[in-house]
Parts: structure tokens; C-alpha cells; sequence
């Protein structure tokens, strides 16, 4: 057979085993991945690379060491769901880093933690004053959780006794050009009202809108497919 055949059809095996095993193991953001997830997923691409491309070898070999990896992760995951002990040993835990204001070098070394790693860190939640701060978390994935000092941290609409605004996630009521009735129907209008509004706005036609999203406030949100950029704006662009 054809090498080329031969790696098309390994390669499609591996990535349908890859696609179900990973499936099963969750969704998990990169901010969110452990030490130990980090390494089983490359773990798990290496051997599907492998898998595809190793003509020396037969590809079964390759799919059983894949799914042994796989198992062992289920495994892994069950056990830490089962077990905080497990969990603490082979995901790690939380170790504060700030108390009250004072750095605790202790935990920074045993964890290999440097100051200058703190100070990256607190600068990426815009924090360039460690005074700032009132407790600091290294969590068990690495990121840094910071607590401000009361005297700085944002006013709500609580503490000044104002009601707060309707929040609430917008629903879309015309998608690439085309009305969407199911949620017009549940948010208790119809394309009448639709139309109406889109007049209001200089709009004749659906077609015309790219996207028009109800917002929780109310207000419809519309934006069109033809844009009028003022070209007076002297807009510049990223390079």
C-alpha cells in the first residue's frame, strides 16, 4: 500500500481516537490545566503523532498505548474527585503566598517560587504596589488569586445603597441576515416590533443587519453588514 495512503488512514484513526478520548476525559481551559494534565496531554499528542507517522511499526501497538494513557487519566480524575488526599498529592492545592500584607518566604521556597515570579504576576492583574495587597493565592494551576486591601477595592452599587442594572446575557435576534423566531418568540415580540425598530436605525431589511442581539437592558443592539466609517477619524490601524 501507498506510504501516503498508509499515514492519511493512521493519521484519520488517530485523530477520531484522539477526538472521543478527549471527550471523555472533559473540557478544561489551558489556565486551568495541572501539572499532571499538562504532561498527559502531551503525552497522549505524542503517541498519536506517532501513531500516524511510525511506518515501522503496526498502528494497533500505538491505539492500545494510547488508550492505556487515556485510562490512566479517567483513573487519575475519578480518584481525585474520590479522594481530597489523592487530589492534594497529585493536583496540588492552594498555598497562600500574601497574608495580611506580609510575604511568606517559606511557602515560596518550597514551592520554587520566586519574588521576581510574584511580581510578574501581580502586574498582570495590574497590581505594581505589593502594599496593595492583602492576601495573595497561588493556586494549585499555577495562577495567582489577589485579594486587595479593603480601602482599595471598587465600590459597588451595595455600598452606596443604587440600584443596580439589569444584567443578563443578550439574545439574538437576527443572525448573518436572517431572523431568528424562535427567540423573538421568547422574549415576547415578533417581527413587527422588529421592523420597527430596525426603521429607527435607517434599516429596511433584515438582510441588511449582520447581528441584532436584545440586550438585558432592553436596547437592541444592531450592527450591519456595510459599516459607515467616518473618514475623517483618522483611524490607524495595528501596524
Amino acid at each position: 500500500m501507498n506510504e501516503g495512503l498508509v499515514v492519511f488512514v493512521r493519521a484519520i484513526m488517530a485523530f477520531l481516537s484522539l477526538l472521543i478520548f478527549t471527550e471523555l476525559l472533559g473540557k478544561k481551559q489551558i489556565s486551568q490545566l495541572t501539572s499532571f494534565d499538562y504532561i498527559l496531554g502531551i503525552t497522549i499528542g505524542s503517541i498519536a503523532g506517532s501513531m500516524t507517522t511510525d511506518l515501522s511499526s503496526m498502528a494497533w501497538p500505538h491505539w492500545v498505548g494510547l488508550f492505556t494513557w487515556i485510562t490512566a487519566g479517567l483513573s487519575v480524575d475519578f480518584l481525585t474527585t474520590k479522594s481530597r488526599t489523592a487530589a492534594r498529592y497529585i493536583e496540588g492545592e492552594p498555598v497562600i503566598i500574601i497574608m495580611n500584607g506580609k510575604i511568606l518566604e517559606k511557602n515560596m521556597r518550597k514551592l520554587r517560587y520566586t519574588a521576581s515570579n510574584l511580581q510578574q504576576q501581580l502586574r498582570c492583574k495590574d497590581i505594581f504596589d505589593i502594599s496593595e495587597v492583602q492576601f495573595a493565592v497561588l493556586e494549585a494551576n499555577g495562577e495567582l488569586s489577589v485579594l486587595k486591601n479593603p480601602e482599595l477595592q471598587p465600590v459597588t452599587a451595595k455600598d452606596m445603597n443604587i440600584p443596580p442594572a439589569k444584567t443578563g446575557i443578550g439574545i439574538d435576534l437576527i443572525y448573518d441576515g436572517i431572523v431568528v423566531d424562535l427567540n423573538l418568540k421568547q422574549v415576547n415580540r415578533n417581527r413587527k416590533w422588529l421592523k420597527s425598530e430596525l426603521k429607527k436605525q435607517g434599516i429596511n431589511d433584515p438582510s441588511e443587519v449582520f447581528l441584532a442581539t436584545l440586550e438585558a437592558s432592553g436596547t437592541l443592539y444592531v450592527d450591519k453588514f456595510k459599516d459607515k466609517i467616518n473618514k475623517n477619524d483618522n483611524f490607524k490601524g495595528p501596524y
